[in-house]
Order: structure tokens, then sequence, then C-alpha cells
């Protein structure tokens, strides 16, 4: 099978990761990685062996698909390059700075029929692909995602950057529409929210308490899930899941096997397969955009309510 011509546009810290990957892997061919700073595009062409760009319209003619990891405020700019130019695009998290920018996007990919994916890591993690099956009508579900101070994806607050992924992980897992939110966030060392909490209410009952923070000194990405007589308890970071069960009057833990493997990888080998084989794409513009939308009210309520303070 003739391989996929591939592209990173945005070396720095996570793309050079996407570079490498894609480099590795037997189904593409990675043809050219692309970036305006100088110092990160001479440091992954070089490592990699491959040609560097300096403007993304140099991949134009070169490619058959991209992963797009620039700042989220040039998402949709970059992104809708490519797809008016049939081009099949991996777009890193959060989607878009709002909902008109995702929504053109989406667009234009229906419009040429083409792949639109979205990076949220968390749906190929290990541990999480073992537990969803377990999974089945939730009843309580509490998130905590904390992080040391990034130093990048400044350009949004923690909702946007890291609570977007349980944002995403929750809709998913509960089979109802939201009811209500409750949101509330602090700025620490930036203009945006470093930390936030959001409790969001289901019409079915359900409530799903989100934490995220990126002014922590620990690293925890952790999800608790509640159901009738079982309780779910999933690591993102070290990849291990258990499920404790009510059998009679006591409460049995099993720790679930979960065969450790790379999410990104998984991520990325999941992109060249849909573009190779025209599948839908487990995280579709679409899906992101549900995310998304939450993720901008979960916001607004805590921006809203500081301004109004």
């Amino acid at each position: 099978m003739k391989k996929i011509r591939v592209g990173v546009v945005g070396v720095g810290h996570l793309g050079s990761i996407h570079a490498k990957i894609y480099k590795e892997m037997q189904t593409c061919s990675l043809v050219g990685v692309c970036d305006i700073d100088k110092g990160h595009l001479i440091e992954a062409s070089q490592s990699l062996g491959v040609p560097a760009f300096s403007d993304f319209s140099e991949l134009f003619d070169k490619v058959d698909c991209v992963s797009i990891a620039v700042p989220t405020k040039l998402h949709h700019a970059v992104t809708h390059e490519f797809l008016k130019r049939n081009i099949h695009a991996l777009v890193e998290k959060p989607f878009a700075m709002n909902l008109t920018e995702a929504d053109a996007m989406i667009e234009e990919a229906q419009k040429n029929k083409l792949i639109l994916q979205v990076g949220h890591i968390e749906r190929f993690n290990s541990a999480f692909s073992a537990t969803k099956k377990l999974i089945s009508n939730p009843k309580f579900i509490e998130c905590h995602r904390l992080s040391p101070f990034p130093n990048r994806s400044l350009d949004v607050g923690a909702v946007l950057d890291i609570m977007i992924h349980d944002i995403d992980i929750v809709l998913g897992l509960v089979p109802s529409k939201i009811k209500s939110i409750e949101s509330v966030g602090v700025n620490v060392l930036t203009k945006f929210e470093d930390i936030a909490n959001s409790r969001i209410t289901f019409a079915n009952g359900c409530v799903a308490n989100l934490t995220a923070s990126r002014v922590s000194d620990e690293v925890m990405r952790k999800i608790r899930i509640f159901q009738e007589d079982t309780y779910i308890s999933l690591d993102y970071k070290d990849a291990k899941a258990s499920v404790y069960k009510k059998v009679g009057n006591q409460i049995v833990k099993e720790n679930l096997p979960i065969e450790k493997e790379q999410p990104l990888q998984k991520e990325l080998e999941s992109f060249i397969h849909c573009v190779a084989t025209h599948t839908e794409p487990l995280v579709s513009g679409p899906v992101a955009r549900e995310a998304l939308a939450v993720a901008i009210e979960i916001q607004n309520k805590i921006w809203q309510k500081n301004i109004s303070s």
C-alpha cells in the first residue's frame, strides 16, 4: 500500500513529538516540518533528517495530510487553508478559539469529504480503553487534572488547555444532555484562569465534578466513576485502573490488566489509518465541537463571575 505523505506544522514541544512518531511509522512518510520559529524548525529538521519549511503553504503540494500543533489562536487560519486544498488534518486541542472557527473547519472538511481529527489524546489512553466497556450508567464522576506551570499554551486558560480533556471524556460517558453548569476559577500567573472547578449536572441526574490546575506542584490525571454497585478509578498518567464492586456486604477490588502503550502514537496511527481508509476518526470535528462548546460555557461563567465580583 502506498505510504501516506504527512507533514507537521508547528514543531514546538508537542509538534516535535508528532514529527518523531510519524518518522518512525511504517504506514506514512514524513515529508517535512514547518515552523516560524527558526530554532524549533532547524532542530526538528536536522534531528529527523527531513526538509524544513518556514511557510506552511510550501507543504500544499507535498502532503496528503498534516498535523497542526500551532498556538490555538492560529488553528482555524492554518487548518482551513489545508482543508481548502483537499488535505486531511489532525488539529491539536483545543479545537479552536470559538465555535465560529470550529464550525468553519467542520463545514470545509465535510464539503470536501476530508478527515478532520482533533487531538483529544485521553481517548487513546490504554487505561481508559480498558475501563470504558465497564461503564454503563454513571451517577457521579470526579476528575482531577493538575500540573506545574507549563510555560506554553498560555494563549488560553486552564479550561481550554487541560480541563477540556476531561470534558470530552465525560460527554462521551454520560448519555444525557446537560442541565446546568456551575464554575469557579482564579487567575494566578496569567491573565486567564490557571485553576478552575466546574460542576456539570446532566438531565438524567448524573453529576460530574471537574478540577483543573496548571499551578500545582504535582502531576495528577485521575478520574473516578461511580455507578450502581461499582466504582471505577482510573489514573491516566500511570495507565492504571481499578474496579471496586459490591459483592454481598463487601467491597471487592480488582486491578485491571493494562497493556501500557503510548497514547499519542496510537492517536497518530489512528489518524493515518482513517486517512488511508477514509473512516470516521474517534474524535471528529463535530465530536470535538461538543467539548469545546461546554469548555467555552465554563470559561465564560468563570470570567463573568470574576468581573462581577
